[in-house]
């Protein structure tokens, strides 16, 4: 079992139960994932679907992408409990890492929700010990180190934990399930 990189970027703060509707709004979902020029307008969208702070946006309504960009400057999500909830849309994953973001923390996932992370290669879905929305801010720089299964707050020089991948971190190494089945001879 192998262990994915250190990642480190700016933190971008949700709270609980956000579903796929809110990570990426129905009526997005028709751009094609296959036309680089259609598939870039998921990262412009991502996250688009959380009107307000009662809905789990950052405190001064931050969005993930400013207007008019199509990535965005925050490469780590920071979840309450339940991220991902919701339809089992693979494109909620999808769009965030179009997007940029390259981890989520949070407490709990929905199950399809991580599973379709994970089996995408999209973005790598770590589980904190505690719910650490109310402890990191947007903006915090983050620095995830999955060997020490920890995090830390470098703005706030605060570290905390996160549970092992598993198994699952072979899958998000080689980039996804059909990936890591190639790499491991199970299809051609």
């Amino acid at each position: 079992m192998s262990t994915p990189d250190t990642i480190k970027g700016k933190a971008f703060v949700l709270g609980k139960n956000i579903d796929t509707d809110q990570i990426i709004p129905a009526e997005h979902l028709v751009y094609s994932l296959d036309d680089p020029e259609e598939r870039k307008f998921y990262g412009r969208y991502a996250l688009s679907g959380v009107p307000d702070a009662e809905s789990g946006l950052p405190q001064g309504n931050i969005p993930l992408v400013e207007e008019d960009k199509f990535e965005s400057e925050f490469e780590i999500i920071i979840g309450g409990h339940n991220f991902g909830c919701g339809s089992s849309r693979e494109h909620a994953p999808a769009s965030l890492k179009i997007a940029g973001v390259k981890a989520i923390i949070a407490p709990t996932f929905a199950r399809i929700f991580y599973r379709n992370s994970v089996d995408g290669g999209f973005v790598v879905p770590y589980e904190s010990i505690e719910d650490l929305s109310s402890k990191v801010k947007t903006h915090d720089i983050l620095e995830i180190d999955p060997a020490e299964r920890e995090v830390r707050n470098l703005t706030q020089d605060e570290t905390y934990k996160i549970r092992p991948l598993g198994s699952v971190a072979d899958i998000v190494n080689a980039g996804g399930i059909f990936e890591f089945a190639r790499k491991e001879g199970m299809i051609a």
